[in-house]
């Protein structure tokens, strides 16, 4: 197992240790556990401290700590943009909704974004919409899924079909046991992890570490390499070529705390007094963690154009940094930090997307339907078997997406899913927080015109040839162009959607005003 490779011996061996960590945590997490709703939320378990470490752990994901490095491997510093753009977005769009969500959370006991969106309108049919809709996150557990076969694959020696599986066992376990308590958990330790980390990396980045010349000689490799890698906006990468694109990026990124996996963390603190100290702190760390971006940038100096050729790939821009620059005990370490920051989202991710089957499905749709008067004990264990074996399906689909999306970009990949949840849930989740007078109508239109027109646009379905000659030329080859950049195909699709729930929101019947204060309180 361990060969004669003492980077595959120390990966193993940190691996080891780490699995085995995970599951004990498991364990005290099932020890916690009192029902399905606790399976499902940890409802009001932890402290802002902890709760903003697992917080920030799950927002960070395999996409930050290996996708965004990729990206800045091929664009250069202008890939810093995103890093630091982005959680900007996610933070403020939990600063907005933090506390009606948890004010109706609690009011109506759900347990998941889907069942709060559908109690928030009073819609079962919005609540399934959404509950269905969030099965596009199977994109995003896949680049997980992926992020760390990378790591096993470079540190282990595996090969990539392993590599997933090795991935999803450890999830599968510790998660069926221990649901929500043992991803808070280890999310909260995982997050630590990978601030010490991301912190290592920025010093790696702002002294040149292992190029001659320092920070002064890496821009200078750099510039040599290809001018543009030192450019403030890459002039032709299409993700950061324009002010717009950064735009994109902030806005896309608003409902992102908001996602299932993330949004069900806002439930499990103890004490709406911690609300403010919870999301400062989560905020802090939040702007933290993209400094992982950096070694991306790193990489291509000390590396050269070696992970753009034929048969590599800039996914693997960390691991082969460290690699590169450090002895191999400290390599498999760091990249045990790394594996953090995988396991941190898609340990949420498996929770939250099992939530769909047990809560949103079976509990909320058909045991009301099919159960009546059976006793709610007998319910509720139904839903928690329901929430376990829906964790091991919900891995199994994840490896095979995995699998056959193998080749490309891993934030890219995430936001196939990603997109299409953020532009659908995006006006009903703000407008129904913020706007008294949004309608459960106008969320369902609204909810139906963000997810269409993101599709619409990402697939390609804009063609500029449609608008040759005509006023609208222009017009049509930007859109058309835009297909490319899910995060501007995310804000055009929220944008439009918003619009779409306000126009429809103030020609129908507004909610009652009992059912407001049951959401808003006196």
């Amino acid at each position: 197992m361990f060969g004669f490779d003492p980077l595959i011996f120390w990966g193993w061996t940190f691996l080891c240790f780490y699995m085995g960590l995970m599951i004990l945590f498991g364990f005290v997490g099932m020890s916690r556990i009192q029902g399905s709703d606790d399976f499902a939320t940890a409802r009001g378990s932890y402290g802002p401290l902890f709760l903003a470490f697992a917080m920030t752990a799950t927002t960070a994901s395999g996409a930050t700590f290996l996708g965004l490095p990729g990206l800045a491997y091929k664009a250069g510093f202008s890939a810093l943009w995103y890093a630091f753009v982005y959680p900007l977005g996610v933070y403020c769009g939990v600063l907005v909704c933090l506390h009606a969500i948890r004010r109706a959370g609690a009011s109506f006991g759900s347990r998941s974004m889907p069942e709060f969106i559908g109690d928030r309108f009073d819609s079962n049919a919005l609540r399934i919409m959404a509950a269905l809709f969030s099965l596009l996150l199977l994109f995003y557990l896949a680049g997980q899924l992926l992020a760390g076969a990378v790591m096993f694959t470079q540190m282990l020696g595996l090969e990539t079909f392993p590599a997933l599986c090795v991935t999803a066992v450890v999830l599968m376990f510790y998660i069926a046991l221990g649901g929500a308590h043992a991803d808070i958990l280890t999310d909260g330790v995982q997050g630590a992890l990978m601030l010490v980390l991301a912190t290592l990396v920025l010093w790696m980045f702002l002294t040149g570490y292992g190029v001659d010349g320092g920070f002064d000689g890496m821009v200078t490799r750099l510039d040599a390499l290809d001018p543009a890698l030192t450019a403030n906006l890459h002039p032709t990468h299409p993700l950061f070529d324009s002010r717009w694109d950064l735009f994109a990026i902030f806005v896309a990124h608003l409902p992102l705390g908001l996602l299932p996996h993330i949004g069900n963390k806002l439930w499990a603190l103890k004490d709406n007094r911690d609300q403010v100290k919870f999301i400062t702190i989560s905020f802090v760390f939040g702007m933290l963690l993209p400094a992982i971006t950096c070694g991306g940038i790193l990489a291509r100096a000390l590396l050269g154009d070696e992970l753009l050729a034929e048969g590599s790939n800039p996914n693997n821009a960390i691991p082969a940094l460290f690699i590169a620059t450090l002895p191999a005990w400290a390599a498999a370490l760091i990249g045990a930090g790394v594996l953090a920051a995988v396991m941190s989202t898609a340990d949420g991710l498996v929770v939250s997307t099992a939530q769909i089957f047990a809560n949103d499905i079976f509990r909320r749709t058909l045991a009301p339907r099919f159960m009546h008067g059976r006793d709610e004990a007998d319910i509720d264990r139904i839903g928690l078997l329901i929430g376990r074996v829906a964790t091991v399906l919900v891995l199994v689909a994840s490896i095979a997406l995995a699998w056959s999306t193998r080749d490309k970009n891993i934030a890219l990949l995430v936001w196939i899913g990603v997109g299409g949840m953020m532009a659908a849930t995006a006006a009903p989740m703000f407008l129904g927080v913020l706007w008294r007078r949004a309608t459960r109508a106008g969320a369902l239109v609204g909810f139906v015109v963000g997810g269409v027109v993101f599709a619409v646009l990402h697939m390609g379905g804009i063609q500029a040839a449609w608008f040759a000659g005509g006023p609208l030329e222009a017009a049509g080859v930007w859109l058309q162009a835009q297909a490319v950049n899910p995060y501007a195909c995310a804000t055009m699709g929220a944008g439009l959607s918003v619009l779409a729930m306000v126009v429809v929101s103030l020609l129908t019947t507004p909610p009652s005003d009992q059912h407001l204060e049951r959401v808003f309180g006196n």
